[in-house]
């Protein structure tokens, strides 16, 4: 089992049926394929990346949302950016959020070698403030980064939002320690969850999909 975040993953859907979802899953792009395997040559760990179910989940998304402008904030090496991108109509855009050099690094090369690469903007720098310098709304929203500031981001993100606009955030259930938090990150990600449940500007479903994924959209 690779170790993640210093502790063993708590797995929240049982192995066989993840395997089997995923299985059961359409497969990814071979331009996705070739990110991934590039990213695990690349890096000692990469299971930041989002994973094929939270994948294929954002890609359908995008599509029955008729997105034409994304917001990603946390790319990584670029697996979801590219994932959202070729759901994305040819003229589309999608801007993503990075501050590591090694993953900006790492996701420039993969969107050069992909099919969608006029449609995506890599903005470096902490995306707490290079937030602010974004002109516009957006369609779609997906938050990955951050998650002591998902909360933060949380409210930039609203206000960038379009009426009718989808935000999907990862990561919420936490290896499941949000059912008793006893970090600052698990603490951080409970009171996440419950500020968007309480938020009346929104209705969203938490679910228990891979790390937990919220699809939250504005009213």
């Amino acid at each position: 089992m690779k170790i993640h975040r210093g502790n063993p993953i708590v797995p929240i859907t049982h192995p066989d049926i993840e395997a089997y979802s995923e299985a059961h899953t359409s497969p990814e792009s071979e331009g996705v394929r070739a990110l991934i395997e590039s990213s695990d040559r690349e890096l000692k760990y990469i299971d930041m990346l989002s994973g094929k179910l939270v994948g294929q989940l954002l890609k359908i998304l995008v599509q029955v949302s008729g997105a034409q402008r994304i917001l990603e904030i946390g790319t990584f090496t670029g697996y979801s950016a590219v994932t959202m991108a070729e759901a994305l109509p040819d003229d589309g855009e999608l801007i993503t959020l990075e501050m590591k050099g090694r993953y900006i690094n790492l996701a420039r090369k993969h969107f050069l070698e992909s099919t969608v690469a006029h449609k995506i903007t890599l903005v470096e720098g902490n995306a707490q403030e290079t937030i602010d310098e974004l002109e516009g709304e957006f369609d779609f929203i997906y938050l990955d980064g951050d998650k002591l500031r998902y909360s933060f981001y949380y409210e930039k993100a609203i206000k960038k939002l379009k009426s009718n606009g989808l935000l999907v955030v990862d990561n919420v259930l936490w290896d499941a320690t949000v059912l008793n938090p006893h970090d600052n990150k698990s603490q951080a990600i409970n009171d996440f969850n419950k500020l968007v449940s309480e938020d009346t500007r929104v209705e969203q479903v938490l679910l228990p999909i891979r790390d937990g994924v919220n699809v939250i959209r504005k009213i």
